[in-house]
């Protein structure tokens, strides 16, 4: 019967090697992972002979001793990573793409090896090459997937790399990274979403200020030459068009240097803590807007809970690893406070009742997911709920936006007509007075 050399790594972070004697290589590969290991290596041995150290039917020996945490000193000094700095960023669609190549390879039976060197040959993408690259020669270094995506922190969150850790450790990588791939791909579902619902609003609101902007610097000027030029006097309406016409003309710069000015004051307020806090506190407050930022915070918060239950990974590392997907400084302390009460006892939905931040429906579907014992599927369930609610709330937002520009629009076009009209009105009655 055939014998396959193969290279592993146990749940603890050795590596281990040894020879395999079975029918095939997809048996090889099976076998090591019902040992608990991740198949790094599996080849043929030449004569289908084992060595003599080891049994003919299975054998493995330790080969080098690494923390299964990664970021460990000894890893680190045992193998320093490659290149790291090579490929600092990739889009959230590379990113998607890279992890749905390996996660197929994986399932196809090729080994972590085997499926990297085919990327590193197959993605022709510079940065995606790179990256398949650098992976790759940390993992031929004798580093795990986990500690060499920690090389790339810019690009892999470490979300990511926690649910890679524990695919790792639980021997299930290929199934943790199409898990993976599914909550890639709804986060990016749920910013296109968001993204394509408020480009009209936003381009509509774009157009209308051009075109008060370029009837007020063009327009407007050549009819008040014509009105002042008849020597009657001006309507205050139409007195008030000119000198709007004339603030824009001559003192557009003191509106951007009011604009740099406030943004800078902005960027200096915001920028300690307790200006970040409180101004992330207004805009999850906002009305209206605050309900997509919200909506969306609780859809991902669920969304991303449950994939970490559901893969392994404690709950408060989980809630360690939530505390900065909000982007809100304000919703991130809150969420410090949830942990604390759940390390002194506390239930997570009854600690996260006490912050006020999520609505009770939330807390209570929660609450029902922690009684049941099926807490990471409650989680995928409320996700779907509040999803659905996000898609709502922005078709409100997107259907109220475009008449309230339009009104605004009206509105000053409105004043334009009427100011032009009054001083038509005005030379009409003038030259009838002349004519009598």
């Amino acid at each position: 019967m055939p014998q396959f050399k193969y290279t592993a790594r146990k749940s603890d972070g050795k590596l281990i090697d040894g020879v395999l004697t079975c029918s095939d290589r997809a048996a090889a590969i099976f076998q090591v992972e019902q040992q608990g290991g991740v198949p790094i290596k599996i080849e043929a041995v030449a004569g289908g002979e084992a060595s003599p150290a080891t049994s003919p039917a299975t054998s493995s020996s330790p080969r080098r001793s690494e923390p299964a945490r990664d970021g460990g000193v000894a890893a680190k000094a045992a193998a320093p990573p490659s290149a790291p700095g090579a490929v600092t960023s990739l889009s959230h669609t590379h990113q998607h793409l890279f992890t749905e190549q390996l996660a197929h390879l994986l399932t196809a039976g090729m080994t972590l090896d085997e499926a990297l060197g085919v990327l590193e040959k197959r993605l022709k993408h510079p940065k995606l090459h790179g990256l398949s690259h650098g992976l790759h020669r940390a993992l031929v270094d004798g580093r795990s997937l986990s500690q060499a995506l920690r090389d790339y922190p810019r690009i892999f969150s470490p979300l990511y790399v926690n649910l890679v850790s524990a695919g790792e450790a639980s021997g299930a990588l290929p199934e943790i990274l199409k898990r993976l791939v599914r909550y890639l791909a709804d986060v990016k579902s749920l910013r296109d979403r968001v993204s394509q619902a408020l480009l009209y609003p936003s381009v509509l609101v774009v157009a209308g200020l051009g075109l008060i902007i370029v009837f007020m610097t063009v327009m407007v000027p050549k009819l008040m030459t014509f009105f002042k030029g008849t020597g009657q006097p001006l309507p205050p309406a139409t007195q008030l068009l000119v000198s709007a016409n004339y603030v824009i003309v001559h003192y557009w710069w003191a509106a951007v240097i009011a604009g740099a000015v406030g943004y800078g004051a902005w960027k200096t307020f915001t920028a300690s803590t307790e200006g970040r806090r409180a101004w992330d506190y207004f805009t999850w407050r906002i009305p209206l807007y605050s309900r997509i930022i919200r909506y969306r915070f609780y859809a991902q918060f669920a969304r991303t809970l449950g994939t970490l239950m559901e893969n392994g990974v404690t709950l408060l590392r989980s809630l360690e690893l939530l505390e900065e997907i909000s982007g809100n400084e304000y919703v991130r302390l809150r969420m410090v406070e949830v942990r604390k009460a759940v390390v002194d006892g506390a239930t997570l939905s009854g600690a996260l009742g006490e912050q006020g931040i999520f609505p009770e429906l939330f807390i209570d579907m929660m609450s029902v997911g922690e009684q049941t014992g099926k807490f990471g599927g409650t989680m995928q369930m409320i996700a779907d709920v509040y999803e659905r609610e996000l898609d709502q709330q922005i078709q409100v937002v997107s259907t109220l936006i475009p008449p309230l520009v339009m009104i605004v629009i009206a509105a000053v076009v409105g004043l334009v007509v009427y100011g032009i009209m009054s001083a038509v009105f005005g030379l009409t009655s003038g030259l009838r007075s002349t004519v009598r």
